[in-house]
């Protein structure tokens, strides 16, 4: 395995494995002005939704606490958007060069595993929309089920991680947001990869990624080497 005794990956997934971060920003934008008539800056998007459980984002854009049911029932009305806003633009692929990667670390036999903020309602769309279980069992992913702290605390990394069996360092993550590699090296992560779909190559760097790559064009071998060297 990786010569810095790494041994395992934990992959984020939205603007991770799926460029979505446009259709993220829109849904919400949608759902804020159905809900509460508010517009919301690109900068509020970046520092209060991306990589975030959506108890906090609803708190800081409706200014209140809301009740765990309370937000399942915000959480799928805005996820209806989401979800039709993938359809509607034809977006249900996975990042190019992602499908042959996944393929290269299973093949490999590879421990791997995500951690995301997203509701059980997208996982399980996910699951369905990208054949997910082609490389992920379903305990495999770590979703927003309101039983942690979101990121950027590391709780969603330490309890993914600590399904593959493993201890923080023997692990890489793969984030995307300033949220999510802060709680990845909060977390203690061996490695930390930023993909900047996203965030620029210096703010990921600035914020405590070891590396940065803009995708998954290299070859799957490449990839490895970056990510378990």
């Amino acid at each position: 395995m990786g010569q810095k005794g790494l041994k395992a990956i934990v992959f984020d997934f939205n603007g991770t494995l799926f460029f979505d971060a446009d259709l993220q920003e829109e849904a919400w934008r949608r759902f804020f002005r159905d809900y509460a008539g508010r517009e919301v800056t690109y900068e509020e998007l970046q520092e209060h939704m991306h990589g975030r459980n959506a108890a906090v984002t609803f708190k800081y854009f409706l200014g209140r606490d809301f009740s765990r049911e309370e937000v399942d029932l915000l959480v799928e009305k805005k996820e209806v958007h989401y979800r039709a806003l993938c359809h509607s633009t034809g977006r249900v692929t996975l990042a190019e060069g992602v499908p042959a990667f996944l393929d290269y670390l299973k093949d490999k036999g590879i421990p791997i595993a995500i951690a995301t903020a997203s509701p059980k309602g997208n996982v399980d769309f996910y699951f369905e929309t990208f054949s997910l279980d082609r490389w992920f069992g379903r305990k495999d992913i770590i979703y927003d089920d309101g039983s942690f702290r979101g990121k950027p605390e590391p709780d969603i990394y330490l309890k993914a991680i600590g399904h593959l069996g493993l201890s923080p360092e023997e692990v890489t993550v793969f984030e995307d947001a300033s949220s999510g590699i802060t709680s990845a090296v909060r977390a203690g992560a061996g490695r930390v990869i930023g993909v900047s779909s996203m965030l620029s190559e210096d703010t990921l760097l600035s914020l405590g990624a070891d590396s940065v790559i803009r995708g998954y064009g290299d070859s799957p071998e490449k990839l490895f080497d970056l990510a378990l060297p």
